[in-house]
């Protein structure tokens, strides 16, 4: 694994440990936005390895994977999907209420699980980048 990619996956690992603090403090919709933010970096490391140049400015988790022309599993895939959609609305929310809301402990409790384990199946794709 190249220096850059390392310091992606560096970067998205702490950004899971935040978000599992921000859960512990109950800041769901801020709980989202770092487990977004992980997923893109860990994606972004896998971009730069595969393709051997810097990742595009951009947050869209979908994109990368279609670059990068990986194939997960269709939960996965579709929990990247949604993931995308939630990080918009934590990003320019409309209305703070109202989005507290919609992210309570629950609901927040099941995308940390499947953003952990989507970060390891990252981490497995670049492993198996690095065995190739």
């Amino acid at each position: 694994m190249n220096k850059h990619t390392e310091e992606w996956i560096k970067q998205a690992e702490y950004d899971m440990d935040v978000a599992e603090f921000l859960f512990k403090g109950a800041k769901y919709s801020y709980t989202v936005f770092m487990c977004h933010l992980s997923i893109e970096k860990a994606l972004k490391g896998l971009y730069v390895q595969i393709l051997s140049e810097e990742p595009p400015k951009i947050h869209n988790l979908v994109y990368f994977v279609e670059k990068l022309t990986l194939n997960p599993a269709d939960d996965l895939l579709n929990f990247l999907v949604i993931l995308n959609r939630m990080n918009i609305a934590t990003r320019y929310p409309d209305e703070l209420e109202k989005m507290l809301k919609e992210y309570n402990k629950d609901k927040t409790k099941k995308l940390l699980i499947k953003s952990k384990e989507t970060l390891e199946w990252i981490k497995t794709q670049l492993q198996m980048q690095s065995d190739s």
